[in-house]
């Protein structure tokens, strides 16, 4: 029997990985990394590139470029009219009602544009094991619907994987952290602040057996909005430095996406860090650029709301689960935005 992969279909990034030795290895893709973008990018000629090589096209081809596609999948019309205000590509009523992204006067569904991100992680897998994969376990959040799971499923079935389980993305954390081996009753709190959602979840363990004992979160909050926050402040040092508006400029607003994002994981590690982009705009007078320095302070004052309402969540799970904050045994922190140490302290100083 092949092996079987487990693949973490994420918003903003996707994972696989497969088990050796009992041990779960993460499969770097061809591109050398251990995770790739959800991004499907439709170049010119009908080439279709996927993950970081469709993310680095997005700058220039961004109407053409589909991200953030999980926030559609198993999802109605009526349901997701702010989700789609901020995709810059263009998305039309689906059958029954659903979602679908028209690129280059074709539609999509998200099951179809789900599958593609899937196919390349099936690829990359396929590669590294040197064997044909036709099986795979997904993981999902905890707040998913049915209509969504059976949606995933569906994307797993375009790609050609046989989907053995759809899996709640905080039991597949608890999972991997080695929870199950342990043989003592824990009360467990996956905090999950991934690229585009937020999950927490609070997990019984005993007998090696998970119990979901609550869910809450916030599907609109998560790397990007951290990004956002410093996309703004960004463009209004550009106003006061040089009198000119870069929101109106989505070429230049990509650019500031792309230097947020790296200025905010440089900011996990550093105290201050510089942000250099030239040629930013012109104007009669010629070319502008945009530099400025940004201290890890100025970054945590910026986006103290956004740490703030992490919390709310974590005390709506607790009264769900008719616990106070106690009764935790572990905090179990999942996704690359509780690097951010704003992040971990506002978790610390609740559970202080």
């Amino acid at each position: 029997m092949g092996k079987v992969i487990g693949i973490d279909l994420g918003t903003t990034n996707s994972c696989v990985a497969v088990l050796e030795g009992g041990k779960p290895i993460v499969i770097s893709n061809s591109e050398g990394g251990r995770t790739t973008p959800s991004i499907v990018g439709f170049a010119k000629g009908n080439e279709r590139l996927i993950g970081q090589l469709a993310k680095r096209q997005s700058l220039t081809n961004a109407v053409n470029t589909v991200y953030s596609i999980k926030r559609f999948i198993g999802r109605r019309w009526d349901d997701t009219e702010e989700e789609r205000s901020r995709v810059p590509y263009t998305c039309i009523k689906g059958k029954d009602n659903t979602v679908d992204v028209q690129i280059r006067g074709k539609n999509y569904t998200p099951q179809e544009i789900s599958a593609m991100i899937l196919q390349k992680m099936k690829q990359d897998a396929e590669k590294y094991l040197g064997e044909s994969v036709t099986q795979a376990v997904i993981t999902v959040p905890a707040y998913f619907t049915d209509a969504q799971r059976q949606a995933t499923k569906d994307a797993g079935t375009i790609a050609g994987l046989e989907v053995l389980r759809i899996i709640n993305e905080p039991t597949a954390a608890s999972l991997s952290y080695g929870l199950d081996k342990q043989d003592q009753d824990q009360t467990i709190l996956v905090f999950d602040l991934g690229g585009g959602t937020f999950d927490v979840s609070i997990l019984q363990l005993g007998d090696g057996v998970f119990e979901v004992k609550a869910t809450s979160g916030n599907n609109h909050l998560g790397g990007d909005d951290f990004d956002n926050y410093l996309v703004r402040w960004l463009v209004e040092e550009f106003k006061d430095q040089e009198g000119k508006d870069l929101s109106a400029d989505r070429m230049a607003l990509q650019r500031l996406r792309e230097a947020a994002e790296k200025a905010k994981i440089e900011l996990s590690s550093t105290q201050i860090t510089n942000i250099n982009l030239p040629f930013i705009t012109a104007d009669e007078t010629g070319p502008k650029h945009l530099e400025t320095q940004l201290t890890r302070a100025q970054f945590e004052k910026l986006i103290q709301n956004l740490t703030k309402s992490t919390i709310k969540p974590v005390e709506q799970a607790l009264k769900d689960a008719g616990m106070t904050p106690e009764k935790i045994d572990k905090i179990i922190l999942v996704g690359g935005s509780t690097r951010i140490p704003a992040v971990q302290a506002a978790i610390s100083n609740y559970f202080k």
